[in-house]
Parts: C-alpha cells; sequence; structure tokens
C-alpha cells in the first residue's frame, strides 16, 4: 500500500516563536532540520510532503532534496497556515495534496519519534487492518489523578474509594501527536482517523511533544544528553 508522510510546518507559531526553525541544541535549522534528518533513507513511505506557508522551513526543506529522494515541497496557502485555520480544512487539504493511498500524518514538534518509531507504527498499521481496526494513534497510556475542579472528584475513578491507588485508576490515552495514519479517503474527509482506531502505545521519550517553552528547553536537554 502506498504512504504519504504528511508534515506540517506553519508560521508564526503563537506559544513558541519561531518553534519549528530555532536553533535547537546546536541545530540551525531546529525541529525541522532534525525530523529531515532523522528521515534520510527512510524508505518505508512513498512521500514525504513537507506543507508551509513559512519561507525559512521551505528553505531548510529544499536543502534536503538531494538526501531525501521522494521529498515533496508544498507552499501552503496563507488561509491554511494561520492560527484561526480550522483542523479540519488543513485535514482535507493533506489530503488533497498527498499521492498515497493512506497518510501518515506527524510533527516535527515530536523530535524524538525516530525513523524506527514510524517503522514500527507502519507495520502495527498494517497488521491491525487485517483485525477490523482502520486507522491507527500514538500515545502512551495515562493512569494519573485527573481531578475536575467544579466537582472536587476524580473524573477517571470508579472505584468508591476517593484516593485509589493509581493503578486502579480508568486507564486512559493521552495522544502524543506523533502519528495518526488512516486512509486517504478520511483524510477528505476532514478526518485523521477512521471509525475504528487503533491506540497504539510507544514510550514516553518517543510521546515528548514540544508544546510550550518548557518542553523545548526539556527536549534541548535530552538532546543534548542522548543524542548529540
Amino acid at each position: 500500500m502506498s504512504i504519504s508522510l504528511f508534515i506540517p510546518v506553519r508560521k508564526g507559531s503563537e506559544r513558541i516563536p519561531n518553534k519549528n526553525t530555532r536553533n535547537f541544541g546546536g541545530i540551525k535549522g531546529g525541529l525541522l532540520e532534525f525530523k529531515l534528518k532523522n528521515l534520510i533513507g527512510f524508505e518505508n513511505v512513498d512521500e514525504i510532503v513537507i506543507s508551509s506557508n513559512d519561507e525559512k522551513c521551505l528553505e531548510i526543506a529544499a536543502s534536503y532534496t538531494t538526501r531525501i529522494s521522494n521529498l515533496k515541497l508544498i507552499e501552503r496557502p496563507d488561509d491554511l497556515g494561520d492560527s484561526q485555520t480550522k483542523l479540519s480544512d488543513l485535514i482535507r487539504y493533506a489530503g488533497e495534496i498527498c499521492g498515497g493511498d493512506h497518510v501518515l500524518w506527524t510533527h516535527v514538534t515530536a523530535p524524538f519519534f525516530t525513523a524506527e518509531n514510524y517503522r514500527e507504527a507502519i507495520k502495527k498499521y498494517t497488521e491491525v487492518k487485517l483485525k477490523g481496526f482502520d486507522s491507527l494513534i500514538t500515545g502512551n497510556e495515562f493512569q494519573e489523578y485527573l481531578m475536575n475542579p467544579d466537582t472536587g472528584k476524580l473524573i477517571n475513578n470508579h472505584s468508591p474509594e476517593q484516593w485509589p491507588r493509581t493503578q486502579d485508576l480508568q486507564k486512559l490515552f493521552q495522544i502524543n501527536n506523533a502519528v495518526f495514519l488512516a486512509e486517504r479517503v478520511k483524510y477528505k474527509e476532514g478526518k485523521r482517523t477512521g471509525d475504528k482506531p487503533f491506540y497504539m502505545p510507544v514510550s514516553k521519550l518517543a510521546s515528548l511533544d514540544v508544546d510550550w517553552e518548557e518542553d523545548f528547553k526539556i527536549a534541548e536537554v535530552i538532546y543534548e544528553g542522548i543524542y548529540k
């Protein structure tokens, strides 16, 4: 089956200024370049699509076209690249510009979700498709205290105890935004998943999502301690 790896990198991040391209642990092209470095030699997808309305992102990505043969750069319309853009509209757009029968949506803000992690996700997707699942989402299992401040009660506690053991709490799944893998026809409908998604747990390191300034700093420390 043909798969498109879709990576959206828009201009004008609000919580972390220039989070996709600012210097990351000494890498001048930032998280985008770190992701592209990791995808050199990645042959498990038919194309890697970079969608951006940021000139710097497109410039960084263009420098990798000779090293990633299936890299495809598409300049995104500005109306699909601001903070007011509806996610469903961008999902439909991904379905239109990607050529694979299946689309794997990922982010550069999942810096430690490696090529090997993508291989494992694609392999698992092919396996669970045979078992009736129609899509795959990555994340990690969550069993911690979640309090509703309005009621003062734990929302994931189904026991008579006010403070049960964490292992007795309802097991939830925390999505990490690293992989949304589904058929492209679903994307064209504005959906990144099907009706029966498979929830694939991955390590906490692979699940790190750089969404706030503190996340960025933590990711740099991890990079400098493990990868550099």
